[in-house]
């Protein structure tokens, strides 16, 4: 099993920025994908971005050149660093964790974090 926990939500005003943090607890020796969904009011869970162990990244078109995703390795933390916030991206931010490695083993599942609020407004 992995525990994700994620932290870094909060209220900020259209223009500004928020950082999220994600960290897996558990055992593990490596993990092959973290990143982040969200989910607005009414609306579908969304990729928000992906970061790989070999370092590749995948944004949502809504975010791009706004969001930068990063994890120094494959047991990192996750980051998510959101500048020039809108309105539209006031949502649920949910960490996720997929293809971990243990000592002999290999477990495809994914996992999520609780979810931390980012609400954008003035």
């Amino acid at each position: 099993q992995v525990q994700l926990l994620e932290s870094g939500g909060g209220l900020v005003q259209p223009g500004g920025s928020l950082r999220l943090s994600c960290a897996a607890s558990g055992s593990f020796v490596m993990i092959n994908v973290m990143g982040w969904y969200r989910q607005a009011p009414g609306k579908q869970r969304e990729l928000v971005a992906a970061h790989t162990r070999t370092g590749s990244t995948n944004y949502s078109d809504s975010v791009k050149g706004r969001f930068t995703i990063s994890r120094d390795d494959a047991k990192s933390p996750v980051y998510l660093q959101m500048n020039s916030l809108k309105p539209e991206d006031t949502a649920v931010y949910f960490c996720y964790a997929a293809g971990i490695w243990r000592e002999g083993d290999f477990d495809a599942n994914a996992y999520w974090g609780q979810g931390t609020q980012v609400t954008v407004s003035s």
